[in-house]
């Protein structure tokens, strides 16, 4: 069934035609000089994450990585969602024009580092088309260009007044280290009770490392036998595959096997058989200092997401962050924003990385949980509620909740699409749009900074999460991905005509004309306790920003409270009155599963 067809235009979509045009020159048209886009804090941005495989194919030259056999030499096979399809840093590029329609002001990129193309078992074999099976964090992989063609696009991004969020790995490595004791490479993780550092294989084995306990802080001087659990080796051909150099050397490797997922397990387990790095040893920290920063120092990047940071202990992030911000700072770069992944939905856990670990701020999973459950009907508005109760836990409290990346799905989960389908499979496709929309608006309007993962602006669903959710956004030539079902209209690849995109850029646009909804203290006003209104008030000195959510299938009447200050009224968005019904309450219609933003000012 085609699902691209034309179908006529909803009010909601009319009306966000007419934000386009009634904001438009009023966002960030004019491109802005070099210290303005310094100088611009990391609140004020909207992030596009996409993978650079899966984006736009600039250069066919590479669709190989230079390699020459078949796809488990290269990685190269467009008919498989597991290996490479041929996007590429010039194509990126060359789509910026694309990207920043919507309003997007930052991007983050998947890993562009060089890879190892492909892993696996036999038969099992996939490619490293998405970036995080680093073997040389020096270059960018063949598959995507040169370091030449990165330097490009942050130029012609920053020209744009554009940011560059790279994505980077510190846990792992690729899979290159083996284990003598298990050559399918499928070793259990070895626990530090029963394998400790000082005896090889053993309780009952050799003594070894004398004194050495393996915590950071340690004398790794002592650590000289890296065979306490395993016996570590690099196969033939291989000795020299990572860069920097020191990467090679085993001993800065945990070397316990695949990890538990639990207790010290999560810290010190190789990652699904990738290689854990000793993130304790004193080489590995300043190892990564100076690669990352040199980096910043090169290329003149704005930030970094970091991958799987919650499997690298506390230690690491206290001596990287605050040297990697300086580093930062002396390029003339103030404002670096670093934002960690930690994948937990629960709000304590997310605000204990920023507490012990010092990260600046971590992905908000417990927002998209949450976003996911108001808009599929799982849950209440009184969830979300609760949430941005919570946000005086983080380290620095409200002010950096605010800084908090949010989004409503992204390549490890799955689409929100996806996500709405699965839990409503019969949902006709009128309601599908409105509900993913307001998904969006809940993200690109509510508390945060808000993420669109690309595709979703061209109405991907996809089938599933890890590869099921990575389809390309050019013509695609893999079956699963060519069958999805769409979210809206679409025509064609790149479609700034779609549904999803022009409703989108219609939401970024009026984040972008109120500073409030960007920097504003954050005041609940309703959170109902059944499918219903979410309202939420944006208060600065100047005034007051209420954005009203409905959850419900019906349209809704609401008298919500506001500031006895807030008099008059206008609408950003949506219906608003002119003036109050009562001294501090305003009285609003909100359409089933919309949305609206009144403004008050003085």
């Amino acid at each position: 069934m085609d699902r691209r067809r034309r179908r006529p235009r909803t009010a909601r979509t009319l009306l966000l035609s007419a934000i386009l045009a009634a904001t438009a020159g009023t966002a960030v048209a004019q491109t802005p000089s070099a210290e303005a886009l310094r100088q611009r804090p990391p609140e004020d941005e909207v992030i596009y994450f996409l993978l650079p495989d899966r984006f736009a194919n600039g250069d066919s030259a590479n669709d190989s990585g230079g390699l020459t056999g078949d796809r488990l030499v290269t990685g190269y096979d467009p008919t498989d969602p597991g290996f490479y399809h041929g996007g590429d840093l010039r194509g990126l590029t060359e789509r910026l024009d694309y990207i920043q329609g919507l309003g997007v002001t930052a991007l983050w990129i998947a890993p562009v580092f060089a890879n190892k193309p492909v892993q696996g078992p036999p038969g099992h074999e996939s490619a490293a088309y998405h970036g995080y099976w680093i073997t040389d964090f020096t270059r960018v992989d063949p598959h995507f260009g040169t370091n030449d063609d990165f330097r490009a696009l942050v130029d012609a991004a920053h020209a744009r007044g554009m940011k560059v969020y790279l994505d980077i790995v510190i846990n792992h490595t690729a899979d290159v280290i083996r284990y003598r004791e298990c050559p399918a490479n499928d070793c259990g993780y070895r626990w530090r009770g029963d394998y400790p550092y000082q005896r090889r294989g053993g309780l009952d084995g050799e003594a070894i490392n004398a004194g050495f306990t393996g915590a950071a802080g340690s004398d790794f001087s002592t650590l000289t036998h890296p065979d306490y659990a395993y016996t570590p080796y690099v196969p033939a051909g291989e000795e020299t595959l990572k860069a920097p150099g020191w990467l090679n050397d085993v001993s800065l490797y945990h070397n316990r096997g695949n990890s538990a997922w639990y207790s010290e397990a999560r810290l010190d387990g190789d990652f699904a058989g990738l290689d854990d790095l000793f993130t304790e040893h004193p080489r590995v920290v300043q190892g990564f200092i100076d690669l990352h920063g040199d980096w910043i120092d090169r290329y003149g990047i704005d930030g970094y997401r970091i991958d799987t940071a919650r499997h690298v202990n506390p230690e690491f992030w206290q001596a990287f962050v605050p040297a990697i911000l300086e580093r930062a700072r002396a390029r003339g770069i103030p404002n670096f924003h670093i934002f960690g992944e930690t994948f937990d939905f629960q709000t304590g856990t997310a605000a204990m990385h920023t507490v012990v670990d010092g990260l600046p701020t971590v992905l908000d999973f417990a927002y998209q949980q949450t976003v996911e459950h108001l808009v599929t009907g799982a849950s209440a508005p009184d969830r979300m509620g609760y949430l941005l109760m919570e946000d005086a836990v983080y380290a620095g409290g409200v002010e950096t909740a605010r800084r908090l990346p949010t989004f409503t799905g992204n390549h490890d989960m799955g689409r929100i699409g996806h996500l709405i389908l699965k839990a409503r499979p019969d949902i006709s496709d009128a309601e599908l749009l409105e509900r993913t929309t307001l998904a969006y608006a809940l993200v690109i309007l509510g508390r945060g900074i808000p993420v669109i993962y690309y595709g979703d602006e061209q109405g991907f669903t996809g089938d599933g999460d890890d590869r099921r959710s990575r389809q390309d956004l050019f013509e695609t030539r893999t079956a699963s991905y060519a069958d999805d079902r769409r979210i809206g209209q679409a025509a064609a690849p790149y479609d700034t005509d779609a549904d999803m995109y022009r409703r989108l850029a219609g939401l970024t646009r009026v984040r972008a004309v109120d500073a409030r909804l960007r920097h504003g203290r954050v005041a609940v006003r309703i959170a109902d306790q059944t499918p219903g209104v979410l309202a939420v008030s944006r208060l600065d000195d100047a005034g007051e920003t209420l954005v009203v959510f409905n959850t419900s299938t019906e349209a809704r009447d609401v008298n919500v409270p506001v500031e006895t200050g807030s008099t008059r009224w206008r609408a950003l968005l949506g219906a608003c009155p002119a003036r109050e019904a009562a001294p501090g309450v305003l009285s609003v219609s909100v359409p089933a599963l919309g949305y609206l933003v009144c403004v008050s000012e003085g």
